[in-house]
This record gives structure tokens, C-alpha cells and sequence, in this order.
């Protein structure tokens, strides 16, 4: 019977806690393979195994581990007896009418207690596969490493190895809520907190009727995809462009995005408290756009009184974010056209060095209590997980 061993990397410097770490990954592993053939799921010794059934779909499986956070790297392998005669053995078989050009072999021994050291099982195995084949050995670029693991009661043997997606596993490192645009940045933002072991809850601003829904079903195919990277996922829907048309008639066209982004800021807030997020999130990147200069994210997180606000892209150019974006699948959907709230009543000029005393004046004429609360009364959510059919915990 086929396995996968996975292996972690940072979670390996846990210490204490890192039963705890191990123990969410295997979750998630199991979780995300729910409805392939996977006989089982456990954790072993600094490694957690997965045992393939017969009728495993290898690609698919591949495919989805290399999304789960907090796997450095994964093996598809066979588990062996320890002797290493036997191991050679099944090595050989395994690549019967399979000779590569060359090879070495790499060996881990998780069990110290065991009688031989690393390289002598390197030396010992890689001996008795260059006597039975003569394929040649070549220590520093080999077409195969055939790598070993030797445990307690078994072994283990891979002729791959394929990268993972790193950080830390999806769960660990609470919740937080991030604003999404449905275009190029937030999305990436999403990403590189799920990335650190954060459940990453949605919220997206909409102008939906007074605009088209493009934006809205946008946002749920991005959420559905990122969704695969953490599993559960809640989406809210805010309705936004009642709130924007009131701003228009009380406010000075220079400030609107301001008053937008400080409304949206206090939304985000209430709401985040009330789903349990410890963090807002959001796309921005310094000097990208109007409303993201220094002294304007000053004014704008001036609002946000209870809650730290996370920028993970703000060093971040738009070739950068863009790459990665390409990377994680959500660039084909943010560039599809649409209509979303910032395109709404945007002011020709506005205003890039907001201070703060004009733009609390300006807010003097709205009733920002009353907006805050009509647009949380009002706000809607979706709930998405993966694989769909396995149901996704909280999201």
C-alpha cells in the first residue's frame, strides 16, 4: 500500500506547543482529502503519514496537498521493513525498467536508537543498488534521490519530492477579517495571512442595484477559490451605494474616498468584533492609489479604535502583487471587468494629504452612527468551504 509523507518545517520550532501545531495539520490534511481514497491520516515520529488507498487519484492528491499550510515538503513512498537488504529490494522492484542516468541515495533516521548512522545506510543501500543495476552514482546533481526514512518500527522509502505551500497551518493563528475589493491586491493580502496560520473571514462593499452584481460574483469565485486554501470561509456583503450617495450631497468632492474608506473602516470594525476577528485586513499598498498615501491611511485608521490593521503588501509594487496573484489563480477573476463601489461617485481630484480636523468636519454633516448601523442591519453572508461536499468546520 502507497503513502504520502509529509513533512513540516516551521513547525518543527514550536517547542512545547508543537503537539498542538502537528495535531491541526493533521486535521487539515484529513479535511482536505476527505473525499479521496485515503485510508487514514497520523502523525509519526517529526512526520505525518498518509496511507493512499487503491483508488487514489495521485494528481489530485498532489495537487491538494501542495495548497495545505504548514507542509514544507511531501513524499509519495512506501513503507518497507527496516533491514536494508529487504529496502533495496523493494527499491529495485520499484524501478524495474526505470534505470536513471544516476543516482545517491539520502537517508533520515528518526529512530537513533537504530544500529547504523545515516551515511553508513546511504553507503550501505546505495552499494547494494550499484551492484545489482551498475547505474552510476553521482553524490551532487543525480537524476534520482532515492530518500530514506528510518523510524521506530518501520521505513519508509520515496523516489520524489514535491514542494508545499510552508507557513503555518490554517486554524493556528486566530481569525481576522479582510476587506475585498474583488480586484488584483486583496485577494494576494487574503492569501499571505491564511499563509501564517490565520482564518481569513471576507468582506466585500458593494454597490448592487444602483450598479451591476459583477463585483459581487466576482468576490464569490475569489472566495470559493482561496476557500481551497483554507478550507472554511464566510463571505459578508455590504451594500454600500445609499451610504456613498449620502456622503455626495453633505461632503466636498476631494474627501469622498476618504469618507468612504472611514465609513467602510468603522463597518469593518463592528463587524469583525461581533464574528470574533482579532485583526482587520486589508489590499493596501503605500502610494498605489489616492486614498493609500501616509498621511491618508493615517486619517482613514484614525477611525478603527479596538482593532490592530494588518497591510501585508504595503512595501508590495504592482508587478509584485500582480505575479503573485497570477501565481494563486485570483488574477483571471480580478481582472474581469465590473462595477464596485470605489468607481462610484469618485471624485476627479482627490485629495491626497487629508488632514484630519477637515476630514472629522466634513463627517460632522452625516450621520455616521445611523449609516454604520443601517449597513450592518442590512448586511448579508455566505459560507463557502472545501471539498465542498465535507463541510468545513468554522469557517
Amino acid at each position: 500500500m502507497e503513502s504520502v509523507i509529509v513533512h513540516y518545517q516551521e513547525i518543527a520550532l514550536k517547542g512545547r506547543n508543537r503537539p498542538w501545531f502537528v495535531e491541526r495539520l493533521v486535521t487539515n490534511l484529513r479535511q482536505v482529502l476527505a473525499d479521496l481514497d485515503v485510508v487514514r491520516v497520523r502523525a509519526l515520529m517529526g512526520r505525518i503519514e498518509v496511507v493512499l488507498g487503491p483508488d487514489a487519484d495521485w494528481d489530485e492528491t498532489r495537487a491538494r496537498l501542495g495548497r495545505v499550510f504548514g507542509v514544507a515538503n511531501f513524499s509519495r513512498a512506501r513503507r518497507t521493513g527496516r533491514d536494508l537488504d529487504e529496502l533495496a529490494a523493494a527499491i529495485l522492484a520499484d524501478l524495474d525498467g526505470r534505470p536513471p542516468r544516476s543516482f545517491r541515495v539520502t537517508a533520515r533516521r528518526a529512530d537513533k536508537a537504530y544500529a547504523l548512522k545515516s551515511p553508513e545506510i546511504e553507503r550501505r543501500v546505495g552499494g547494494l543498488i550499484h551492484a545489482a543495476r551498475g547505474w552510476p552514482v553521482d553524490l551532487g546533481n543525480p537524476e534520482l534521490n532515492v530518500r530514506i526514512e528510518i523510524l521506530p518500527r518501520e521505513a519508509f522509502y520515496a523516489l520524489d519530492r514535491h514542494p508545499g505551500a510552508g507557513g503555518l497551518p490554517s486554524g493556528t493563528s486566530g481569525r481576522v477579517l479582510c476587506l475585498l475589493s474583488g480586484g488584483i491586491d486583496s485577494p494576494v493580502a487574503a492569501y499571505r495571512l491564511m499563509k501564517r496560520g490565520c482564518r481569513v473571514r471576507f468582506l466585500h462593499f458593494h454597490s448592487y442595484p444602483i450598479l451591476s452584481h459583477a463585483s459581487r460574483d466576482k468576490v464569490r469565485d475569489i472566495a470559493r477559490l482561496l476557500t481551497r486554501y483554507q478550507l472554511g470561509s464566510r463571505l459578508y456583503m455590504v451594500a454600500f451605494g445609499d451610504i456613498q450617495k449620502q456622503v455626495v450631497v453633505s461632503a466636498p468632492p476631494p474627501l469622498r474616498v476618504v469618507l468612504y474608506r472611514r465609513l467602510m473602516m468603522r463597518i469593518a470594525e463592528r463587524l469583525a468584533r461581533a464574528a470574533g476577528a482579532g485583526a482587520l485586513v486589508t489590499g493596501e499598498a503605500l502610494g498605489q492609489v489616492a486614498s493609500q498615501t501616509l498621511e491618508n491611511l493615517g486619517v482613514i485608521d484614525s477611525v478603527v479604535t479596538s482593532l490592530p490593521i494588518l497591510r501585508p503588501l504595503v512595501g508590495s509594487d504592482k508587478n509584485e502583487i500582480s505575479d503573485e496573484a497570477t501565481a494563486l489563480g485570483t488574477y483571471p477573476i480580478s481582472i474581469i471587468p465590473d462595477q464596485d463601489c470605489c468607481q462610484l461617485f469618485t471624485p476627479r481630484h482627490p485629495v491626497t494629504k487629508a488632514r484630519r480636523g477637515e476630514v472629522e468636519a466634513a463627517e460632522r454633516g452625516l450621520p455616521i452612527d445611523a449609516l454604520v448601523a443601517q449597513a450592518l442591519e442590512n448586511a448579508e453572508h455566505e459560507d463557502f468551504s472545501f471539498p465542498a461536499d465535507a463541510g468545513a468546520g468554522s469557517p
